[in-house]
């Protein structure tokens, strides 16, 4: 009887290692829910009618009542996300790269480290510029 415990026991690890690896990092727990970006990325055209390719990762998009939207952007080098009018207040984070941001009639340039608050009533786009792409993450109220 014993044996047939420790091997129905084996057999859930098992089991469950296996279920792991084939659906990635991807699954929620009591509490938390853990995506890897590998498991989400979608090569896409830029945002808002931007110029060039982009990487996009919607973390969470199937969570239960989750009212926040995380987002990480790659632009490839020449892209952009497109000038657009702001309806809530969004925050874009500089990962890495370099970048310019026109924000309504005043341009900047943006780099690793950078956090920018776009206000409602706002329009901005933001173009990569530099020789390595420009990645940010992008967090917002979800509609």
């Amino acid at each position: 009887m014993k044996k047939v415990f420790v091997a129905v026991g084996f057999l859930a690890v098992v089991l469950v290692s296996v279920v792991s690896f084939v659906f990635g990092r991807r699954y929620q727990q009591v509490g938390y829910i853990m995506e890897h970006e590998k498991d989400i990325a979608k090569e896409q055209p830029s945002p808002h009618n931007g110029v060039g390719m982009s990487t996009g990762y919607s973390f969470f998009t199937n969570a239960p009542g989750l009212k926040l939207t995380f987002r990480k952007r790659v632009l490839k080098i020449g892209s952009s996300i497109g000038y657009h009018l702001q309806k809530e207040d969004e925050i874009y984070y500089i990962v890495s790269g370099t970048g310019i941001m026109k924000m309504n009639n005043d341009s900047f340039a943006v780099k690793a480290g950078d956090g920018i608050l776009t206000r409602p009533g706002s329009s901005h786009n933001l173009q990569q510029t530099g020789n390595d792409d420009l990645v940010v993450i992008i967090n917002y109220l979800a509609k």
